[in-house]
């Protein structure tokens, strides 16, 4: 007998249907699984087996098919054990029930139970998309894919559930989505700019890039608290709004990253990797593409320590994804695209030493050893970076004086007005930050005075900027601008703006 029901394969961030057909036909037993399905897929076989048997069913001694359509799609992962499960059951007639409008979700325990399963936000979107009315998903994603709004969602612990839900007499109960008050992002472990001492132009300049999202590089010598500082910019940054969640949720979905009782992602994500790690990890990819730290930053920060460490090649990959705000992976097989829009913010020394140009300890450097460790950082790559400021080293009086700065609460109100002037702004545009404005936007939204264009002007003769550090000179400006509240770009916002480009190296 033949039974057909539907499921979900997800390329990327984006899904499309899978049809999981069935023959039951007479001969010597066998499970066979076709359709292009990777390791996990096949595993299916022994799962499915021992699921239906451990949930009072009999599997059926006969030649079983499987067949994943479209054959030429790759499916991966354990999803597909709830609808192989099921369409075993429904060609056997050990269940009755029409599943036909539904997408099926899920991969099963021995026992029979249903487990977690990644990136069933993404798919149960496609399935809204696609005008899917209902999904069935396991019990401990029904947060997750509550979040889907003109979805039915049914949710269930065991197979045994469906079964019995959709054979008896009494409709399915689907999940209701608990109607509590929004919850408030939740920040640990982050530090509060109240207690960083000094610095307090490096404070200015992270208020700044914070308001705009613009990508931010630190050079100072080792201790002179630029990681400390970084680490601080979560405590300013603006809550996300629900479409953010929404998409950062998607990725971490897909990725494995979502825990099962935090359904959707509240706090901006804070990425710090390693300068060891491969070009894979960062930007994404391996043999069926993931998402790599720079997606994972998606609507947050990338924390790049030690940033010349990294090596030029490696830096060289972030220059598309800096541009752009999304990654291309290209495979034999296609291209798989992920969001990447993302703040940089990078903390270098100034030398291999770490000490040219300090007040106190001598370089031990030559010029050319220095010029070649600065130069790790390519032109390219530098003209895709609105802050540049230098953190000198701190005296004895302020690491002992008693007072406090200002705090990050204080700090983030500001950026969070200047976020909802951009919002505002930028409400009928498909960008929601200063530093996402392209040369048109920039046309039409970045509108400065007669004296900050004379300024601007003398700024790039004499600074000799490229068009794309002039255009990104004038997205800072106007960040600035939102912070002074002002709708013209002024000089000293153009004169601000201009002090933050990079210096010449020796």
């Amino acid at each position: 007998m033949l039974a057909k029901v539907f499921s979900c394969a997800l390329v990327g961030l984006e899904g499309a249907i899978v049809e999981v057909e069935v023959d039951i036909s007479p001969g010597l037993p066998s499970f066979t699984v076709v359709g292009l399905g990777d390791t996990a897929v096949q595993e299916a076989r022994e799962r499915v087996r021992a699921a239906i048997r451990n949930s009072g069913f009999s599997f059926p001694s006969k030649r079983i098919t499987v067949n994943l359509a479209p054959a030429d799609l790759k499916k991966a992962g354990p999803s597909y054990d709830l609808p192989i499960a099921l369409a075993i059951l429904l060609g056997s007639g050990q269940c009755q029930g029409d599943v036909s409008d539904a997408l099926l979700l899920g991969e099963l325990s021995l026992d029979g139970s249903l487990r977690q399963t990644n990136g069933i936000l993404p798919m149960v979107a496609f399935a809204r998309d696609k005008g899917i009315p209902r999904v069935i998903v396991p019990e401990v994603n029904a947060a997750e894919a509550g979040l889907v709004e003109s979805v039915k969602i049914g949710a269930f612990a065991t197979l045994l559930q469906i079964v019995s839900a959709l054979s008896g007499p009494e409709p399915i109960t689907y999940y209701e989505p608990a109607a509590a008050a929004p919850v408030a992002p939740v920040v640990e472990n982050i530090a509060d700019m109240a207690y960083v001492k000094g610095q307090e132009h490096i404070k200015r300049a992270l208020e700044v890039a914070a308001a705009g999202a613009h990508n931010l590089v630190m050079t100072g010598p080792p201790g002179s608290g630029k990681t400390l500082l970084a680490r601080s910019l979560p405590s300013i940054l603006p809550s996300m709004t629900r479409d953010e969640s929404l998409e950062v949720t998607k990725i971490y979905s897909v990725s494995g990253l979502l825990p099962p009782e935090t359904p959707l992602v509240f706090n901006r994500p804070f990425r710090s990797p390693h300068y060891t790690i491969s070009n894979a990890g960062l930007v994404g990819g391996g043999s069926w593409p993931k998402p790599g730290e720079i997606s994972l930053s998606h609507r947050g920060v990338l924390f790049l320590d030690e940033l010349p460490e990294f090596g030029q090649a490696r830096l060289e990959l972030l220059r598309q994804p800096l541009e752009d705000k999304l990654v291309t992976i290209s495979r034999a097989r296609g291209s798989l695209t992920f969001p990447s829009n993302f703040m940089l913010v990078g903390a270098m020394n100034p030398c291999p030493c770490g000490y040219y140009d300090d007040p106190v300890k001598t370089c031990s450097c030559s010029a050319a050893s220095i010029a070649r460790y600065q130069h790790r950082l390519s032109g390219p790559f530098t003209d895709r970076v609105d802050i540049f400021v230098n953190a000198p080293r701190i005296n004895f009086e302020k690491l002992t004086s008693a007072r406090h700065g200002e705090s990050s609460k204080d700090v983030q109100k500001r950026v969070s007005v200047a976020r909802n002037r951009q919002l505002e702004r930028f409400k009928k545009a498909a960008i929601i930050t200063n530093a996402e404005m392209n040369a048109v936007d920039i046309s039409v939204f970045c509108k400065a005075d007669d004296t900050a264009m004379s300024l601007l002007k003398e700024g790039m003769r004499q600074l000799h900027f490229s068009a794309r550090a002039f255009h990104r000179t004038l997205k800072l400006g106007r960040t600035i601008a939102d912070l002074d509240g002002s709708d013209i770009i002024k000089a000293h916002h153009i004169a601000e703006a201009m002090q933050y480009r990079p210096r010449q190296v020796v």
